[in-house]
């Protein structure tokens, strides 16, 4: 069965939330330990502009995100909970029903603001967990994972959710197989996922 995971980006994002987390994850297809994972790089306008001018083309524009099994959140918005009704938190509200929600630094505050973090544990970059705590339980961990969601702490975080999923994409074999290659020494199974 088709994994079809959506990669999402908006004008702002921290570039390296979004790289983090990408390299790993794509890395289970194009490395060839499955075959059934496709990705998109998704966003409300054809360009997006990261922190430091870097920008980033979408593949897919102005989609609801229902479709995906998995969609991946970078941060980059700050350290406040945005507004509900801002387009990028009522954007993320169709994604509700996707098997996996991962995200990276403050990308769980716009998972928070669009609902879909309530009653959960989850964390964020040090410097937003007052500003996470008012819709979820804060968890000071580098990776936590509370039932279809995962959260990543700050900036640098991004490699380990993405090798977190790529194990359970895979296995933890293909992980280790994973992070080798990237040249990423530091993960390791106590990395704080709950």
């Amino acid at each position: 069965m088709t994994v079809r995971i959506a990669f999402v980006v908006y004008d702002g994002l921290t570039a390296l939330d979004f790289v983090g987390a990408y390299d790993p994850i794509t890395r289970v297809g194009t490395m060839g330990f499955r075959e059934d994972i496709e990705w998109e790089v998704c966003g409300l306008s054809p360009t997006v502009t990261a922190t430091g001018g870097l920008t980033f083309e979408t593949t897919v524009t102005d989609e609801p995100l229902d479709g995906y099994d998995a969609v991946v959140v970078p941060g980059g918005i700050g350290t406040a909970l945005p507004d509900d009704g801002h387009p990028v938190v009522s954007w993320l509200r169709t994604a509700a029903d996707c098997r996996y929600k991962l995200s990276v630094c403050t990308g769980s505050l716009l998972l928070a603001a669009a609902g879909l973090l309530d009653g959960r544990r989850a964390t964020t970059h040090p410097s937003a967990y007052e500003a996470l705590a008012e819709r979820a339980a804060v968890t000071e961990r580098r990776v936590v994972r509370d039932g279809d969601v995962i959260t990543g702490g700050g900036v640098s975080s991004a490699l380990d959710v993405g090798l977190y999923f790529a194990e359970l994409l895979t296995d933890a074999g293909t992980r280790d197989h994973i992070a080798e290659q990237m040249d990423y020494p530091h993960y390791r199974d106590d990395t704080g996922v709950s």
